[in-house]
């Protein structure tokens, strides 16, 4: 099956999670489940922005130093910091050291807040984007939608800084957003059901 590869345990998974032994929790237990919560949601739209240009693989290794270094990704703490700690973590050999990255983290921060004080959260807001009706294309076969090149422009037209429509894309589908795990991926279903159970917020 085209996509796909199998596992020891005889299950059929999406094709990108065999590159490495670290992708594959991160395909069973995290890719395309929906989540609600706002500090994930802030984390993993910095985290794709990190990516640019880089592997998820690059990412995901670091994900936990990441995390330290920007505080859990609590964007109200974010607000706080200054020049002199972008200059520090600009010494921080443990995660990506890109200053453009780096800033666009502590900026996209205010942006959240203000997000947040207008739509009453970040999730509220993602949401809203979802598409609607699935199966409008083959998963893993496109890189942006419209929906991602909308909230990308929202975005943008927001303030927010490397949000294009194919890091937001990639932030959607997980997130939950889209299904896109392969058709026989043994996840799939999994993550349909936790989308079918999950409630949006609104």
């Amino acid at each position: 099956m085209s996509g796909l590869f199998v596992e020891p345990d005889g299950l059929h998974r999406c094709r990108w999670c065999a590159s490495t032994p670290e992708y594959l929790a991160y395909h069973d237990d995290e890719w395309g489940l929906p989540v609600s919560d706002d500090i994930r949601l802030f984390e993993k739209i910095c985290l794709e922005g990190f990516q640019s240009g880089l592997s998820w693989r690059t990412i995901l290794t670091k994900r936990d130093n990441f995390r330290r270094a920007f505080l859990g990704f609590d964007f109200n703490k974010l607000t706080r910091f200054s020049n002199a700690d972008v200059a520090r973590l600009l010494q921080d050999e443990s995660i990506v050291r890109h200053r453009g990255k780096i800033e666009a983290v502590i900026h996209n921060a205010a942006r959240a807040q203000e997000l947040v004080a207008e739509a009453g959260s970040l999730a509220t807001f993602y949401w809203r984007f979802e598409p609607q009706g699935q199966g409008q294309h083959e998963p893993q076969t496109v890189s942006t939608t419209p929906e991602s090149i909308a909230l990308s422009k929202e975005l943008k037209r927001r303030g927010w800084k490397f949000v294009g429509p194919t890091t937001v894309y990639a932030f959607m589908q997980a997130m939950g957003m889209v299904n896109d795990h392969a058709r026989d991926c043994a996840i799939r279903i999994h993550a349909e059901e936790a989308r079918m159970a999950f409630k949006r917020p609104n």
